[in-house]
């Protein structure tokens, strides 16, 4: 089978010859990748930010296909099935899961990260073929008339994005700020407009970006150190009345507490790792403001997002900049590791 490595900083290359997945617990299946993704949150490992990161491992957690085989425990799939699948692995059936918490699941993990999330690290979808664990929870069948490249951001960036959305509690009539307009910070912004926001600021230092975002309506602002004035001057002086963080960064979140309005919300999705912000408590205080973290669930969110889709109130392969072979995932990660793609699909 082919399928892509990672081997350490910016160093990743597809090889032949590596093992095909196979039934290993009795909820598995196996699926023949048809599209994946690369994703932002890939971009951590490739440019060596996270340690201990296992070399070897298959990346890729953002991947739609067609069901070859399940093992003997799982319900409503079957071989031939079109699926698209969950970032996060999660068994269904633990207290957490019975909650809709599937981050919290006592066995989550995430395909093809290592044992960052979790404490299994399970092979990823940048392959001809991937193991699902837990396979009628973490796999979802994609309707006939919805094409792959459509279905394939439900299982991560677009259920982030409407998290986030969610998560800021975006109201009808709302005006809404987006800190970062990558994939996530740009289906974040579709997710407000779905939920009756009346106005949408886009904000990032990339001219690039911010013209994707006018392209989706939304204002294009400069994240420049003066942005929270620029945003007075568009909002009265009031201030943003939903702030959507889609970035990860101390900047990010300190330009999303200072650009919310008084009583306003902020919500983060972006993968924080900070152990010392410095987090500007008199300025929150002072405004009263509403700050939550949030990590998209695909698993709970699923059938109001392929609604979404289905019915074309959403469309998020307007991501996508480039379409590639997996034979060229490592120029493909290179071309997003350098903004030089917005969206990078591989086909196997």
């Amino acid at each position: 089978m082919r399928a892509l490595r990672w081997h350490g900083t910016r160093r990743a290359a597809v090889a032949d010859g590596v093992a095909m997945p196979r039934i290993e617990e009795p909820r598995d299946a196996v699926v023949r990748v048809v599209r994946s993704a690369i994703c932002g949150t890939d971009l951590h490992p490739y440019r060596g930010e996270i340690d201990g990161f296992t070399p070897g491992t298959v990346t890729g957690h953002e991947f739609t296909g067609v069901v070859e085989e399940v093992g003997p425990e799982v319900r409503g799939l079957r071989p031939g099935d079109r699926v698209v699948a969950s970032d996060i692995i999660a068994c269904g059936h633990c207290d957490s899961c019975r909650r809709g918490w599937h981050y919290q699941c006592e066995q989550v993990g995430l395909f093809g990260y290592s044992t960052v999330v979790g404490t299994r690290a399970y092979a990823g979808g940048h392959a001809e073929y991937v193991r699902a664990p837990f396979a009628d929870t973490v796999l979802f069948p994609i309707p006939d008339d919805v094409g792959d490249e459509r279905a394939l951001f439900i299982g991560d960036v677009l259920a982030t994005g409407y998290a986030c959305a969610v998560g800021a509690e975006v109201r009808p009539g709302a005006t809404v700020a987006v800190v970062g307009c990558g994939p996530v910070g740009l289906l974040a912004l579709e997710a407000a407009w779905v939920l009756g926001a009346a106005r949408v600021l886009a904000i990032d230092p990339l001219e690039s970006r911010r013209k994707l975002a006018a392209e989706r309506g939304a204002c294009p602002v400069p994240a420049t150190p003066d942005v929270d004035r620029h945003v007075a001057d568009l909002t009265e002086g009031r201030g943003a009345d939903a702030v959507l963080e889609a970035v990860g960064t101390d900047a990010a979140l300190l330009t999303a507490l200072d650009v919310v309005r008084p009583r306003g919300t902020v919500c983060a999705v972006g993968a924080h790792a900070s152990e010392a912000m410095p987090m500007p408590t008199r300025l929150a205080f002072a405004k009263e403001v509403t700050l939550r973290f949030a990590v998209g669930d695909p698993i709970s969110d699923f059938e109001p997002l392929m609604n979404l889709v289905r019915g074309g109130r959403v469309n998020p392969a307007f991501l996508i900049s480039h379409r590639m072979p997996l034979a060229e995932a490592a120029e493909g990660f290179r071309l997003f590791d350098t903004g030089e793609a917005s969206k990078v699909v591989l086909i196997p």
